[in-house]
């Protein structure tokens, strides 16, 4: 199973971007499809989950300037995020969590089961 995020780049304040995560997984339109962030010198956290048939739930830190969304026809996950400051600015991560463990935890990095390699977000001010 491979999970390839792209999209990240250099971005001003204010602006926005698209991430995306293509995951090589058999069903996946019943996998927990989360992105977490690991800022330089912090821990990575949590910044959003999709489940199946298109709910998410943010963490607070993005709620209300992100969107996360799924085509499964893909095998694709997306975080779009706008109004970005420098405290975005992290590596990002998706991640795809085995619908067979249920779907709680889902801010917990340990629900999950696989890891894309990341993509850099640097925002500019």
């Amino acid at each position: 199973v491979q999970l390839q995020a792209s999209g990240g780049g250099l971005v001003q304040a204010g602006g926005s971007l698209r991430l995306s995560c293509v995951a090589s997984v058999r069903a996946f339109s019943g996998y927990l499809m989360g992105w977490f962030r690991q800022a330089p010198g912090k821990e990575r956290e949590f910044v959003g989950v999709i489940f199946r048939g298109g709910s998410t739930y943010y963490a607070e830190s993005v709620k209300g300037r992100s969107t996360i969304s799924r085509d499964d026809a893909k095998n694709t996950v997306y975080l779009h995020m706008s109004s970005l400051n420098p405290d975005d600015t992290a590596v990002y991560y998706c991640a795809a969590g085995h619908p067979s463990r249920g779907y709680s935890d889902y801010d917990d990095q340990g629900r999950y089961d696989y890891w894309g390699q990341g993509t850099q977000v640097t925002v500019s001010s």
